[in-house]
């Protein structure tokens, strides 16, 4: 009789150790749950407009790069302890207001917003700050799938149209090409070519600092290095758009409209995007070269 006891009270011993091993599984499939419900519509139309505006359509690699980040770092939260710190509260709070706030006002990149602060909430109440340090960097990355919102896109998208005009008039008029600028129009012998608002390069800024933060991390070990190479991808985005341009006054020039406005205008975004990147890579390279020869005892 004290034989089946024993084996009784070690089989609940059991099955409670198995409990206490799933209740941090189970928290976060429930945590994971009430999240998708609570933005299910706000992760719908985040997804529409990612497949709807080519433009954005990085946001659907973002994810991916923020789980493999956070899978990386799976050994170094292994070894932390769990220490909820109260503060993740009041950030939990402030997400979650400003999901509402945005709710009510129609405003999609504040409810957006709204899921990282609460993700950083949720880490730093339930986890701790050395949870949240560990998992900042891949928090910090969802906002690249963020589109810029109407205002901020409208007051840096004409400063950025006036740069790509005012560039590729002057390379025109350097290539023989008679070309007169009129604000954000190229005036040429034959036609006029407006740099439109999505001609001001703006979006694909957004999309090669993502690529460039991220290929930051991976490439660079030391911070001023990684800090470097996100600063850098600014100006090559904004340079290589203006360049885009030039090549469109080019083909207008010698080929007419229709051929500026065809395939090459449809191509030439993308075109001129893998050159940028390709200059960010080469960027990388050099900057990976400075102080390696230190390292390694040789002269530099």
């Amino acid at each position: 009789m004290n034989i089946d006891r024993d084996n009784l009270l070690l089989g609940h011993r059991r099955i409670g150790v198995r409990l206490d091993a799933m209740a941090p599984v189970l928290t976060a499939v429930l945590l994971a749950g009430l999240l998708v419900v609570m933005y299910a519509d706000v992760l719908v139309r985040l997804q529409q407009q990612w497949s709807d505006e080519p433009d954005y359509s990085h946001g659907f690699l973002v994810p991916i790069i923020v789980a493999y980040l956070v899978w990386e770092r799976r050994e170094r939260l292994h070894s932390l302890n769990a220490e909820p710190d109260i503060r993740g509260f009041f950030l939990l709070s402030f997400g979650l207001l400003a999901l509402i706030v945005g709710s009510l006002g129609a405003e999609l990149f504040l409810q957006r917003v709204s899921l990282i602060m609460v993700l950083a909430g949720l880490a730093l109440f339930l986890l701790g700050p050395a949870f949240l340090r560990a998992l900042l960097f891949p928090i910090a990355c969802l906002f690249f799938m963020i589109p810029l919102p109407t205002i901020v896109v409208n007051t840096v998208a004409f400063p950025l149209q006036l740069f790509a005009a005012k560039t590729a008039a002057f390379c025109l008029l350097n290539f023989g090409i008679p070309a007169m600028r009129e604000g954000n129009l190229i005036v040429l012998a034959d036609t006029t070519l407006e740099v439109a608002e999505a001609c001001s390069g703006i979006r694909s800024l957004q999309a090669l600092v993502a690529l460039g933060t991220i290929y930051a991390y991976f490439s660079q070990n030391v911070m001023w290095k990684r800090l470097t190479l996100i600063a850098l991808s600014i100006p090559i985005a904004i340079i290589a758009n203006a360049f885009r341009v030039t090549g469109t006054g080019l083909l207008a020039h010698y080929w007419g409209t229709e051929a500026a406005e065809g395939f090459y205008h449809t191509m030439s975004g993308w075109l001129i995007f893998v050159v940028a990147f390709l200059l960010l890579l080469a960027c990388g390279l050099v900057l990976s070269r400075i102080g390696a020869a230190k390292r390694y005892g040789q002269p530099t």
